[in-house]
């Protein structure tokens, strides 16, 4: 048991690294700060750009969602960052992990809210319109929190998904939690570092993984 204790959960080691693992959180926490709502927000235009009777905007947006969904965020990523520069287009290591994020993100946002605003029944639109309310008043104050109700759980776990995702920035060299994590692993030669930064993971994404389940275990649908 020592010995297991010793390996994996050193708290000697801990003390040492955990100025780095520090590090790495707040990198973390802020490339999820900024990717999420970037992406919710894009993906929800998406949503709505698709309730448009527009034949060909909706092949367009389909087109993008669907290429977006069939290639995984690492793909995507290195075409950003070592791939566009061939063709003059440079981003630094943040904003390349941002982009890819939200790229990536959105088309899985778009296909979530569309769902979700398809959703509504018909007659909400028209009773809403019968009110006085504009087409875009009624969307904003009517259609879109009832979508986003009834898809709330997709939503949640959508964001779980691109909070994990940020450990992929450790590939453009950017030194977010796993990254840190694993220079801390190389210079102590302890796993006790990897072991930690999976126990944060599970502490800051936990509770929401509890709420999807209790919001699938008791969805609310308008009727």
């Amino acid at each position: 048991m020592q010995n297991v204790i010793d390996s994996f959960f050193n708290l000697q080691v801990l003390t040492e690294v955990y100025p780095l693992l520090l590090k790495g959180i707040r990198l973390t926490a802020l490339l999820t700060v900024v990717a999420i709502p970037l992406a919710a927000a894009l993906g929800l235009l998406l949503a709505v750009l698709h309730s448009l009777p527009n034949r060909f905007l909706r092949g367009l947006l389909v087109t993008y969602i669907d290429a977006l969904r069939a290639v995984p965020p690492l793909v995507l990523l290195v075409f950003i960052y070592f791939g566009l520069p061939f063709l003059g287009v440079r981003f630094d290591a943040f904003t390349a992990v941002v982009l890819a994020l939200v790229l990536n993100g959105s088309s899985f946002f778009g296909e979530i809210f569309r769902a979700g605003l398809e959703s509504v029944p018909k007659g909400q639109d028209e009773a809403a319109r019968s009110t006085g309310l504009t087409g875009t008043q009624t969307m904003i104050n009517v259609i879109i929190p009832q979508g986003v109700r009834n898809v709330l759980p997709d939503l949640i776990t959508n964001v779980l998904e691109l909070a994990k995702q940020t450990s992929l920035a450790s590939v453009v060299g950017l030194q977010e939690l796993l990254r840190n994590a694993q220079i801390a692993q190389g210079l102590t030669y302890n796993p006790t570092p990897l072991v930690a930064a999976a126990l944060v993971y599970f502490l800051l994404l936990w509770p929401f993984v509890r709420l999807v389940s209790r919001l699938q275990r008791q969805p609310v649908f308008v009727k």
